[in-house]
């Protein structure tokens, strides 16, 4: 298998390169190579699918982890070699120069910790026809008040997402166009990377992977098939959601195949807060009330409210549990706490210091 670019140099990106800034190399080289503006320039469609295909790598996360896994053992042109995979003397190939390229197969990478599938996860297996791709999938993140996700209940989201052009059924045609048999791929529909016995299957960058081409693109989609439309979700919510939850919806995702997850965001509540399947309040109370004990009207998670006795004496800081009236999952519920705090005067009047000075002497308190 022969070495493939280095996809840094691809872009122009150093290691460091963020997200971002592999996304906007990637926009402006493709806008400079793409085939559309440079008719007859058979370079430019090659630079294309070179770009294409270190983007696909460089933009996923995982991907791009196990990208640099593998470069760091001389798995790329441009980056470091690593002896025991190429096939130096004793190998049965002949030793070049350092700067002639690494060439190996899957089986060179096996006594590397199983560097072997993390290349075949990357690219593909050498002899498959092409690497699957998968389906679409679109992913959010939904922001959720803090009693739908202790509760349950439904809440409407609006995603960008991908579906089939109206104009031209997906077929990338305006109106009367004809349609032939895409030049750059011989109706494939995918285009191939590297050199040797290795290749990676990519979709043509010209047909978009269709394998044929229109005489004239659709004036609605510009020949891609699809246009981009705001899809409208209803989504249950289940009881008992944290922070972080992940749900996948089937079939809800672009072009309606591929799945729809989203990652929950709940929004912090002004009276509530959160402990496990127990919800905690704080509610004020003044200096009497912790002193001499009282009776306060306390909201439960469901909007209902209880009558909660305070006893005399009453320090801050102290809770008192209503059963029953916490979070339920899973056959479980839990409890409500309800934790005073005792409210002090900023101020005093000079009645106001007397009597309590009269009460610190009367109690034995220093002051």
């Amino acid at each position: 298998m022969a070495a493939t670019k280095d996809y840094y140099q691809v872009l122009g990106v150093p290691e460091t390169a963020t997200v971002d800034e592999i996304k906007r190399a990637f926009r402006r080289l493709a806008k400079q190579h793409h085939p559309d503006r440079n008719p007859g320039k058979p370079q430019a469609a090659e630079r294309f699918k070179e770009i294409n295909e270190a983007h696909d790598v460089l933009s996923d996360p995982p991907k791009r982890k196990q990208y640099d896994q593998l470069r760091k053992y001389g798995a790329f042109a441009g980056a470091g070699r690593y002896g025991g995979a190429g096939r130096g003397p004793g190998r049965g190939g002949g030793g070049g120069p350092a700067d002639s390229g690494v060439e190996f197969d899957l089986s060179d990478l096996g006594s590397f910790g199983g560097l072997g599938d993390l290349f075949s996860s990357i690219f593909g297996k050498r002899g498959e026809g092409r690497m699957e791709e998968a389906e679409d999938e679109v992913e959010a993140t939904v922001s959720i008040p803090f009693r739908v996700a202790a509760l349950g209940g439904k809440v409407p989201v609006t995603l960008p997402m991908a579906e089939v052009c109206p104009t031209c059924g997906g077929d990338g045609a305006a109106p009367g166009a004809t349609i032939s048999v895409c030049p750059e791929c011989n109706g494939r529909g995918t285009i191939s990377f590297g050199q040797g016995g290795f290749a990676v299957n990519r979709p043509c960058p010209v047909c978009r992977g269709k394998g044929r081409v229109p005489s004239t693109r659709c004036g609605t989609c510009q020949g891609a098939g699809e246009v981009r439309v705001e899809k409208r979700l209803i989504i249950t919510v289940p009881p008992g959601t944290e922070d972080g939850t992940r749900m996948r919806l089937k079939g809800q995702g672009a072009k309606g195949k591929g799945d729809v997850v989203v990652q929950f965001q709940v929004e912090p509540d002004r009276f509530f807060r959160r402990e496990g399947l127990d919800v905690v309040c704080t509610v004020p109370i003044n200096l009497a009330q912790a002193l001499l004990g009282s009776k306060i009207k306390v909201r439960t998670l469901e909007g209902r409210h209880v009558l909660l006795k305070v006893p005399p004496g009453t320090p801050h800081g102290q809770r008192f549990r209503i059963a029953g009236q916490g979070i339920e999952k899973n056959g479980r519920r839990g409890d409500q706490y309800v934790e005073v705090r005792v409210e002090i005067p900023d101020r005093l009047t000079p009645e106001q210091q007397q009597v309590v000075r009269a009460f610190a002497e009367k109690a034995g308190l220093k002051y």
